[in-house]
């Protein structure tokens, strides 16, 4: 199945840029706007340089990945106030760096409503999706919006009636105890898969 990307796309690099040129506007991405959001972003773009510095991914992913043969192109459906996307966006960056052949690009949500229809999670909007499509442009697999024991913490919560803020630090500090093991797995898991078809 071929997948038309939004033209309007970012680098990393732009994707950045974006938020903070926002920021200093005193907005963030997306159809919403808040004090929160505002300094939720803020937030989010500390936890992406912490990452940048300290992510190092198992040898046997990055070797996995190093050692794809044909190109891919990952476009990831994202906002700059999304704490799951701060996470593992340099994440992404960094398994894509192992191999000259991946480009990656990032879309924002709530400025491509069509395209975010077309990889909902149980019928929501959640994100971040992280979307593998070939040189021709042709779907190879999906992963997101969260790894799957990080999912499962939110459920209990939400089901203890735990409020948002709580829920939200719970989820962070999953994150900082994890050190990006889940997601890493998941991946390794995804990619084994993948090449065995």
């Amino acid at each position: 199945m071929k997948i038309e990307v939004p033209q309007k796309k970012y680098s990393y690099a732009e994707y950045q840029q974006l938020i903070q040129d926002l920021l200093t506007a005193g907005k963030v991405t997306g159809d919403q706007q808040s004090d929160s959001l505002l300094e939720y972003t803020k937030l989010n773009l500390h936890r992406m340089h912490r990452w940048e510095k300290t992510f190092v991914p198992n040898a046997v992913l990055a070797k996995r990945i190093a050692d794809l043969k044909s190109p891919q192109q990952w476009v990831v459906i994202t906002e700059g106030w999304c704490g799951d996307a701060a996470q593992q966006i340099p994440v992404i960056e960094k398994l894509a760096s192992f191999n000259p052949e991946i480009s990656v690009r990032y879309v924002l949500r709530d400025e491509n409503p069509d395209f975010m229809e077309s990889f909902l999670t149980n019928g929501s909007k959640s994100i971040p999706i992280w979307i593998s499509l070939n040189k021709d442009g042709e779907f190879l697999w999906k992963w997101g919006p969260r790894p799957k024991e990080a999912a499962d913490l939110l459920n209990r919560l939400k089901e203890a009636g735990v409020d948002v803020s709580t829920m939200k630090q719970e989820l962070h500090g999953w994150y900082a105890k994890n050190k990006q093991a889940a997601i890493q797995s998941e991946i390794e898991q995804l990619f084994a898969h993948h090449s065995r078809r």
